[in-house]
């Protein structure tokens, strides 16, 4: 029998409340076997808490898709200086269900509803997110303006 990967709700469940009690309140299951894998596939989850800091990925090759499975995650795209320049929501029964990000695209999400979590996929080895990948204009994670930062994010979705 080949061993394969069932993304089941349980799992989602799992994941989801690995979430919940992480300090991040974020938890990824990976499906690649490294950092170093060429490819990385993995599970997102999302507490409305998490903050994710804008950022962006200046290596060409380092887009990144996304899929929502269950919840609602809000995607912010900035311009170089920090203008919100769009915004939409990710939801599993809505007319948006995905997003392709190209590298060096300034973005951010949000969770916007509890239990939230999306497929991910993107170019690897895993490398940590260089300065000039983030942002002045915005709080960095765990800054102590980072929850002023995240409830403005968040109040771009009404």
């Amino acid at each position: 029998m080949i061993d394969v990967q069932l993304i089941s709700r349980r799992l989602l469940d799992e994941v989801s409340a690995t979430a919940q009690t992480s300090p991040r309140q974020r938890k990824n299951f990976n499906f690649h076997q490294s950092d170093d894998a060429v490819c990385h596939r993995l599970l997102n989850a999302l507490e409305p808490e998490t903050y994710i800091a804008p950022h962006c990925h200046r290596d060409p090759t380092k887009g990144e898709s996304i899929v929502i499975l269950r919840g609602k995650i809000g995607v912010l795209i900035f311009s170089e200086v920090g203008e919100l320049t769009q915004n939409f929501v990710l939801a599993p029964l809505s007319d948006t269900l995905g997003v392709d990000i190209p590298a060096g695209v300034i973005h951010s999400l949000v969770a916007l509803e509890k239990n939230s979590v999306f497929f991910e996929s993107k170019a690897g080895p895993y490398v940590p997110l260089a300065q000039n990948e983030r942002f002045q204009w915005a709080s960095s994670e765990g800054a102590d303006d980072a929850r002023g930062y995240l409830t403005w994010m968040k109040s771009q979705f009404g």
